[in-house]
């Protein structure tokens, strides 16, 4: 995928205009933050089930090593095959060597952010083979030719009338000749699309929310089956993974999921949990004769040890986003990157570089809702912290940031000038902003007031009006 991170005020400014993206992540914010909380409040142990899900996801990155190896001599055990990847060119290579090796032609793809990172699409088709989603979502966006805005809903900021004119322009070559409105007639149109797509393809490939390294399992969770027919009926399944996927037990994977579909969709359970262990068996009657699972590293070992390690503890709910005034304001192609929102802000840095995603980390108010909502308690407001003061420390942050932090602590660790100036400041603002204590323009702040007004300060600063009260008080 194209990175266009550093586009991102750009990218905004053209997503605030846009009126039909906005009516889109209405739904968004009327939805999935709704059902969450609904969902979390019937469940009276959640709030322990997020300790308890964070811990099993600590244990883990500290004994990464272990639980990996683990998985893949159970693996190994029931007849598939792992393969260990550095990069995305390595991840790459050896899912077309597979593939190759299989004959493919056509190959037909769960949903998986882990192909997203790879661009594996572009990539399959340049070598000869065509890719065709199935998840509904997916499969919108591929005929839209757009990366996904959303972790658990790629096609969220499309209208029904844009997929609508997607369908009418890609489905007349299968006889769907008159534009259908109807949201159950458009599913109903897609799925008979897709039915002959299964059958004929060649290999199956689906990313991974859970490695089970206890039992070798690979597991899917989705809502519309499309998962299990993608690994289930080509004759050869690869699965797609990072390496923090992996879990310990199916005990662990339990707990987890409890967790998971709440904070995502507001579920208790989405509609279908898939378990894959290795290839078919002599008396099974489907699945692939062949099970291999890339296991990709792409910058993730880097993580451990440090500041962002925290960050892999992620189950790719969503939940962050679902609730973030910016991306429900901006949308996730604003991002430019595969993972939007507060989880892209905090992990693309490390993933396309902070000079590249310099922008995503200031695209934050530090609300802290999403790492109130988050299912494993990752602190996305320290993590976004911590990428500003690199940026600040390196120099990559603009000149005019720089010298307005710098001038900023000059007066911080100056307290009684620093009260000094801001009653000197304070005063002349209202004084600027007349009868309406209201400010139009305002110097250096050109990003705020070109699209709003600015209050004014009103009366005294905070530390005369403490002052006052402990002299009342006192």
């Amino acid at each position: 995928m194209q990175v266009t991170s550093r586009q991102f005020k750009e990218n905004s400014h053209k997503a605030l205009q846009d009126e039909e993206l906005r009516a889109a992540l209405n739904r968004v914010k009327q939805g999935f933050t709704t059902k969450r909380r609904e969902a979390a409040d019937a469940l009276p142990e959640f709030e322990q089930l997020r300790d308890q899900a964070r811990d099993i996801k600590n244990h883990v990155l500290e004994n990464l090593d272990y639980y990996l190896e683990y998985f893949e001599s159970r693996v190994k055990d029931q007849g598939g095959h792992v393969h260990w990847c550095s990069t995305h060119k390595d991840a790459k290579d050896a899912i077309l060597k597979i593939c190759k090796d299989a004959g493919a032609k056509t190959v037909t793809k769960g949903k998986s952010m882990i192909t997203e990172e790879l661009a594996l699409n572009k990539f399959l088709e340049a070598q000869g083979i065509e890719p065709i989603e199935t998840d509904l979502g997916e499969y919108i966006i591929q005929l839209a030719d757009e990366p996904p805005s959303h972790i658990i809903g790629p096609a969220v900021h499309k209208t029904r009338e844009q997929v609508t004119e997607l369908f009418h322009e890609h489905h007349q070559k299968y006889g769907y000749t008159e534009r259908e409105e109807d949201a159950e007639k458009l599913v109903g149109e897609a799925r008979a699309v897709l039915r002959h797509k299964y059958v004929t393809a060649d290999v199956g490939i689906t990313g991974a929310n859970f490695l089970v390294a206890e039992t070798g399992s690979t597991v899917i969770v989705t809502n519309e089956g499309n998962g299990d027919l993608t690994q289930s009926l080509p004759k050869t399944h690869i699965v797609v993974a990072s390496l923090e996927k992996v879990i310990p037990t199916l005990e662990d994977v339990s707990t987890v999921m409890r967790v998971l579909a709440r904070s995502a969709t507001g579920q208790e359970m989405s509609v279908y949990t898939t378990f894959s262990t290795g290839p078919r068996r002599k008396d099974d009657i489907d699945g692939p004769e062949n099970f291999h699972v890339i296991l990709l590293d792409g910058g993730r070992s880097e993580m451990i040890g440090t500041e962002l390690q925290e960050l892999l503890r992620c189950i790719r709910c969503g939940a962050c986003m679902n609730h973030c005034p910016v991306y429900h304001a901006v949308g996730g192609h604003s991002y430019g990157w595969v993972y939007p929102g507060p989880i892209g802000a905090a992990l693309n840095p490390q993933m396309v570089g902070l000079e590249e995603a310099l922008h995503l980390p200031n695209a934050s108010s530090f609300c802290g809702r999403c790492e109130e909502v988050c299912p494993v308690r990752i602190p996305l407001p320290k993590i976004l912290r911590h990428w500003r003061e690199k940026a600040f420390e390196q120099q990559i942050a603009p000149k005019p940031d720089r010298w307005g932090i710098e001038l900023w602590g000059f007066f911080a660790k100056r307290p009684g000038l620093y009260r000094q100036v801001t009653k000197i400041a304070a005063k002349m603002l209202s004084l600027m902003a007349g009868k309406e204590g209201r400010l139009k323009k305002l110097p250096f702040n050109n990003g705020w007031t070109r699209v709003r007004d600015l209050p004014a300060p009103q009366g005294e600063t905070f530390m005369q009006q403490w002052q006052k009260k402990q002299k009342r008080e006192g």
